[in-house]
């Protein structure tokens, strides 16, 4: 059996320089990707604050049958998701803005028994 071998200085010192060079691409791209995403980061907030003010606004502003119907809806979105066999994370999210909905409406009603009641629950009241 006879082996060569390949591995001379000149070899090894060539692809050295080149895996060096390659690295030293590599961290360039990096380090300016990170710049790029660093700098739109402000932007990237502020844009979702907004988003998340105006969907505040709406499904405050939305009538109790509206948001009954928005939310029977992203339930069973968030059902057929998982049933399908989504990503856990996808569900998740598809499930939130019926729990902001479901939020909302048990405070309209908490809201609506203060005040009738003077602060007691209907069932004390009768």
């Amino acid at each position: 059996m006879t082996t060569t071998d390949r591995s001379t200085t000149g070899t090894q010192t060539s692809d050295a320089e080149g895996i060096a060079q390659t690295a030293r691409n590599v961290a360039d791209n990096v380090g300016a990707a990170a710049g790029e995403v660093g700098a739109r980061i402000p932007e990237v907030a502020q844009s979702t604050r907004d988003a998340l003010t105006e969907a505040n606004r709406l499904v405050q502003g939305g009538s109790d049958e509206t948001l009954k119907l928005v939310g029977a809806t992203a339930i069973g979105l968030a059902a057929g998701l998982l049933l399908g066999g989504a990503n856990r994370i996808l569900v998740i999210l598809a499930i939130v803005p019926a729990a902001v909905i479901g939020a909302t409406l048990v405070e309209r009603k908490d809201r609506g028994t203060s005040a009738s009641t003077g602060g007691r629950s209907t069932s004390a009241a009768r």
